[in-house]
């Protein structure tokens, strides 16, 4: 890596930690550009080098996020037992909570809708729908994902009551077992 990648790499890290933080404090709407820079202690037309506006820096957190989540997570197949995943995506949640926090609060946000309909594709590539199923295979899709979410929102709201292996189980047996189970073929449903 060369010193011009590596003060890139830099810069960008100051900038997402100092969004991060900011949005930890105050509503994103009410953050600015001058905001970021000053807490990064970068100059503001650096951050322009970097990126056009602070929705393509948000936009950089949640990609590393999912990304990072989606090496780290197996597919919810049918050979995978969801409680590990259920465990895994709550230690990451853990590890990662204040950028988790930041983009829990921009739920709304065009980009996280993105996000949610991008998963929502994903499990459509690994599911395939009952026969004779009331429930739409889409329509479980989203539900998985935003149920999920909540669940995560309510874990951090209320300051993480339950382990993150507690709450693997919790998510196989509320949220994947039922959905699995009315949604699904049965060569997708998980033990």
């Amino acid at each position: 890596m060369t010193t011009q990648d590596r003060r890139v790499k830099r810069t960008q890290q100051l900038l997402v930690k100092a969004l991060i933080a900011l949005t930890l404090e105050r509503e994103y709407d009410k953050i600015t550009i001058r905001d970021i820079t000053e807490r990064a202690e970068v100059g503001y037309a650096t951050f322009f080098r970097h990126y056009p506006d602070k929705d393509a820096l948000l936009r950089d957190v949640l990609d590393a996020v999912l990304n990072e989540l989606m090496t780290r997570l197996p597919d919810l197949s049918a050979h995978s037992d969801a409680a590990i995943v259920g465990t895994l995506l709550f230690h990451y949640v853990e590890e990662h909570e204040e950028v988790i926090r930041v983009l829990l609060r921009q739920s709304s946000s065009s980009l996280v809708q993105e996000a949610i309909a991008q998963s929502v594709q994903n499990i459509l590539r690994q599911r395939t729908a009952r026969p004779e199923s009331p429930v739409p295979l889409e329509i479980a899709a989203y539900h998985i994902v935003t149920s999920s979410i909540s669940l995560i929102q309510w874990w951090l709201q209320q300051g993480r009551p339950y382990s993150p292996e507690r709450m693997g189980i919790i998510y196989r047996e509320l949220i994947i077992q039922p959905t699995s189970n009315v949604a699904f073929a049965l060569d997708n449903i998980e033990g």
